[in-house]
């Protein structure tokens, strides 16, 4: 058998793409950078690709545009249903795209505070600390549970939550995204139902197509999910879970209502579902800001934390809140995959809240929000962009701008100066729509030169 080359796997790679309808006539294909970065090939690579597309008449190029799929490419009338992994890898390269930061541009779309927002916090002054002490442990698994002292920290986080939990009902984890995917292993089968907001966390979609669920659509309203919608799923299909986010939502902004918080609670009750209650965005709100966690005391629920965004995503802590049942269930499958989570980045994390420092940090880290959410909105006002909703304080908005029906060619128009934005249609399950929203941090939106982008 001949080996292809980078370029003919490319060029079969695009092929079957432009036969499934994945790029239709007319649709352009990635650019050149675009395309070296997403996949990590070589420019000769994707030129000798796009020519042998061009060869075989199924795309055209345009001086100064980009190639084209021509009218006439052979579509396929029954494409193969993709397989998980295909599929989830539309969530990986997007992933890609956000994580890389290029210089010289704004990162209007990033999913992170800024650096300089948690300097303060000096990881390395803590790192001495726990050097010092208990060193010998740091050259052992962990408990699979997670760091005892950090769980009973977590007890007490939880509690100014008003979720009442003891340190056996938390399993850490390495951030938010591996809950998830605990989660997601421990209580999903290929072809079983589960509802997410629409628009949501994508990468969430991502876990979900790989392990080859059926994902429901939710829309996010401004005071939390489409329940008439939900209601109508749970009829209909029976999802075993609902991924939500109950506040801080990413990316809308949103927070839910306290009606519908107590309503979604019910709705587990009734139809025995799970809520997934992703809060990774906690730390930038009020501990007063309701959680539906709260409501059922996690009887019906899990309740995801991370540490990622408010201290550090290079430290990978994070943790899941449920019945003991569920925990222990959780720890076990944990400690099948993992063994352990990191015991020196969990006793970090433990004395950044013993010594008092985090509370002062959260502090400083909420103020800086709360500037920077005013500001954005007073910058989108002043240029007539329509917001979906005001929040107080909030790492994202969520925004549409005058004349603008697809946030992809607006995201097309800022990169060349120096913007890069993350549009709307990433955080749908359906990522093939049309979408004329976009998701902005806050903390790079007051800027005099956007500004004057966006209104020119």
């Amino acid at each position: 058998m001949v080996r292809q080359t980078l370029a003919q796997q490319l060029t079969a790679s695009l092929v079957e793409q432009i036969g499934n309808g994945t790029y239709r006539v007319g649709d352009r294909l990635p650019s050149l950078r675009e395309c070296m970065r997403l996949f990590g090939y070589s420019k000769n690579t994707v030129i000798n690709a796009y020519e042998a597309l061009a060869s075989q008449g199924l795309v055209e190029a345009r001086h100064g545009q980009g190639f084209f799929v021509k009218q006439g490419a052979p579509i396929s009338s029954e494409p193969e249903e993709p397989q998980p992994f295909t599929r989830a890898m539309d969530t990986i390269w997007l992933m890609r795209q956000q994580f890389v930061r290029e210089p010289g541009h704004s990162p209007l779309g990033e999913g992170f505070p800024p650096v300089e927002w948690l300097m303060d916090l000096r990881l390395d002054k803590f790192t001495r600390q726990i050097m010092r002490i208990g060193v010998t442990t740091l050259f052992r698994y962990g408990n699979r549970l997670g760091n005892a002292a950090l769980r009973q920290h977590l007890v007490q986080k939880l509690a100014s939550y008003s979720i009442t939990a003891s340190a056996r009902q938390i399993v850490t984890t390495h951030g938010a995204n591996h809950a998830l995917d605990l989660i997601i292993r421990r209580f999903i089968a290929p072809g079983d139902y589960v509802c997410v907001e629409d628009p949501g966390y994508y990468p969430l979609f991502g876990k979900l197509q790989l392990q080859g669920a059926r994902m429901l659509s939710v829309p996010r309203l401004p005071d939390g999910p489409d329940m008439e919608v939900l209601e109508q799923h749970l009829l209909l299909h029976k999802p075993k879970l609902f991924f939500i986010q109950s506040v801080g939502h990413n990316p809308t902004g949103s927070d839910i209502s306290p009606g519908k918080a107590h309503r979604l609670v019910q709705l587990a009750q009734e139809h025995n579902f799970i809520l997934v209650d992703d809060d990774a965005l906690a730390d930038f709100k009020p501990a007063s800001a309701i959680k539906v966690s709260a409501l059922d005391q996690l009887k019906c629920s899990l309740y995801v934390g991370s540490f990622s965004k408010s201290v550090s995503a290079a430290l990978r802590v994070g943790f899941i809140a449920g019945s003991k049942d569920v925990i222990d269930e959780l720890g076990d499958l944990k400690m099948l995959l993992h063994t352990s989570t990191s015991e020196l980045c969990e006793r970090t994390v433990d004395v950044i809240l013993t010594e008092g420092h985090f509370l002062r940090h959260l502090i400083r880290l909420q103020e800086r929000l709360k500037a920077a959410t005013a500001a954005g909105l007073q910058m989108l006002d002043e240029i007539g962009a329509e917001v979906f909703v005001r929040p107080e304080q909030s790492l994202y908005l969520w925004a549409r701008f005058p004349h603008i029906d697809d946030a992809r060619e607006l995201t097309r128009q800022l990169l060349p100066k120096g913007f890069m934005i993350a549009p709307g249609h990433i955080f749908s399950p359906e990522q093939s729509r049309v979408n004329p929203w976009t998701r902005l941090n806050v903390a790079y939106l007051n800027d005099p030169l956007l500004k004057a982008v966006l209104r020119g």
